[in-house]
């Protein structure tokens, strides 16, 4: 067993990433404790409440009943194990596991948990970047308490005061989670991957080529499947494969900027700080139909949606606060063909009717002759209403449509 590093070796930094555990579905396992252990997916529509029975029990929807065009949000271990996970179409993941049980997604209750196990945190550990629904950046750096050794560990501070995370979480929420604590966030990230779930793995600098190295490229966040995928062309399939690599070929590969990430990546080096405040870039709303849907045949329907994304879109802008001046939609049509157009305007904005002004003056820039199956209205270059007093202007003239505007929705 290697010794333990010093606790004097301790970086500068302490950095954790913390995870929850298959978040959705085991906020789901809550309020369905007989479920644990089985193979559960979530997605799909409301239809796919669990009835209960006269004698009290409840049945289930199980994964082969399901028809239509969903994907999967989260899977329960069992369910990953079957080789069922995030972003799968269901209808694949219905192939894989047939008799997996099928419950619809609730993010009114994942909202709620994610403010609960967050504010489990900060009373611990308050320097927090929130990454999302279901996992944080702590910076543990002058967390008291956290490089004092505990009887002849030197990390015994380290694990008390990540032991004392974990269990406030659990407190909170009746959940689980998985920390990693590193130097840097990008190590961290890896290693909240380590020993999943419940998992806590402290990892430093002299320890990265024994556990670190001999992962795939991909365990690395930031090396997609392309890049991996073109990296091991050049015969740079681990992580330890792209440390040894020389610089130079990496740069001359995938270009300066990615070309030295890489090469710093793979030696473990990340200065980014834990930023405990960001402003969205861009704030969307979009929904994949049932079926196939035609610009001519079902615009009463397209319509109908497209006002609807774009009251979603105004009210997401009201409620956080912000305004915006570029205005896009993003279409896809049979075939997995994407399109996306935006329109930069003179001013911003922020309610519905110049929302739908904007997106519609967008539609008109696209080809709608093929059928669609997903429609998306986003907004970006955000501001706070106080932070620019522009007079608004009329909209920029759009581009010509390609189709008569009565062929539009």
């Amino acid at each position: 067993m290697a010794r333990p590093p010093d606790s004097a070796a301790l970086p500068d930094r302490l950095i954790a990433h913390l995870d929850m555990d298959a978040f959705y579905a085991s906020v789901e396992l809550l309020r369905y404790p007989e479920l644990k252990g089985q193979a559960v997916v979530i997605g799909g529509r409301r239809a796919h409440e669990p009835k209960t029975l006269a004698d009290g029990t409840r049945r289930y929807a199980r994964l082969r009943d399901y028809t239509g065009r969903g994907v999967v949000t989260t899977s329960t271990y069992a369910a990953r194990d079957l080789g069922v996970f995030s972003a799968m179409g269901l209808m694949k993941a219905a192939l894989r596991a047939p008799d997996a049980i099928l419950l619809p997604t609730d993010f009114d209750a994942y909202r709620k948990y994610s403010r609960l196990f967050k504010a489990a945190v900060a009373e611990i550990a308050p320097v927090i970047e929130d990454r999302g629904i279901d996992e944080i950046y702590i910076d543990l750096s002058e967390v008291a308490g956290i490089r004092e050794p505990v009887g002849h560990d030197p990390l015994g501070g380290v694990r008390a005061v990540a032991r004392d995370i974990k269990n406030s979480v659990q407190r909170a929420t009746g959940l689980s989670c998985s920390i990693g604590i590193t130097p840097n966030k990008l190590l961290s990230k890896i290693a909240s991957e380590l020993d999943k779930p419940d998992g806590l793995t402290i990892l430093l600098a002299s320890e990265i080529p024994t556990r670190i190295w001999p992962l795939a490229a991909r365990k690395i966040n930031g090396i997609g499947p392309k890049a991996a995928a073109k990296l091991a062309t050049l015969g740079l399939e681990t992580v330890g494969q792209i440390a040894a690599a020389d610089p130079a070929m990496l740069i001359s590969q995938f270009g300066t900027s990615y070309g030295s990430w890489l090469h710093e990546a793979a030696h473990g080096r990340d200065q980014r700080p834990v930023v405990t405040h960001s402003e969205p870039v861009s704030i969307s709303r979009e929904t994949t139909f049932e079926r196939d849907l035609h610009a001519v045949h079902d615009r009463a329907e397209l319509s109908a949606i497209f006002s609807r994304l774009c009251e979603q879109l105004a009210r997401d802008l009201e409620r956080k606060g912000y305004q915006g001046r570029t205005v896009g939609i993003k279409l896809r049509f049979e075939g997995f063909v994407t399109v996306t157009r935006d329109l930069t305007l003179d001013a911003p904005i922020a309610d519905f009717a110049a929302l739908r002004h904007a997106a519609g003056s967008c539609l008109k820039r696209v080809d709608l002759s093929r059928r669609l199956r997903l429609l998306g209205v986003r907004i970006g270059g955000l501001s706070r209403p106080g932070d620019a007093q522009a007079v608004p202007r009329p909209l920029r003239k759009a581009a010509a449509p390609r189709l008569e505007s009565q062929d539009l929705f």
